[in-house]
Formats: C-alpha cells, sequence, structure tokens
C-alpha cells in the first residue's frame, strides 16, 4: 500500500468515525474537547485494564484451586 492510499483511508476512517458519533455536527473546538475526554477514558481503562486485570486473574485462579482441591501453600513450609 503507498501513502496516498494509506492517506486516502485514514482519511476515510476519521469521516466514519465523525459520522458514527455525530460529532460533525459540533464546532471545532467541541470536537476537540469531546475527542480529549473519549481519548482519555480510553487511555485510563487501557492502563488500568494492563495494571488490574493480571492481578484478579492470579487472584480468580489461586480461589477456584482452592475449590476443585488444589492444595493451598503452608506459611510454615514457606519459612523454613
Amino acid at each position: 500500500m503507498d501513502m496516498k492510499n494509506l492517506k486516502e483511508y485514514l482519511c476515510w476512517l476519521y469521516y466514519q468515525y465523525l459520522l458514527v458519533t455525530g460529532i460533525y455536527v459540533l464546532e471545532p473546538w467541541e470536537q476537540s474537547i469531546f475527542n480529549t475526554v473519549l481519548f482519555t477514558m480510553v487511555a485510563m481503562v487501557i492502563y488500568t485494564s494492563y495494571v488490574f486485570v493480571p492481578i484478579h486473574v492470579r487472584l480468580a485462579l489461586e480461589f477456584f484451586s482452592g475449590l476443585c482441591g488444589g492444595q493451598q501453600e503452608s506459611t510454615v513450609a514457606l519459612m523454613n
């Protein structure tokens, strides 16, 4: 894909974004505020998913392994 087609494709994607969200009717300063809030929220969701999801998955695996008869590690065994 050459650069002209890539630029046209990105412009088309941006145009679709404007149409789907309905922000094409807003003024430019309102669009920038909307985009800033939207992308900030997306960034926060990605960050919290990156930080907290692995912790919850590990805790869920420990919980369900305990329910299914898996042996718990003894704190005495860890101290020796």
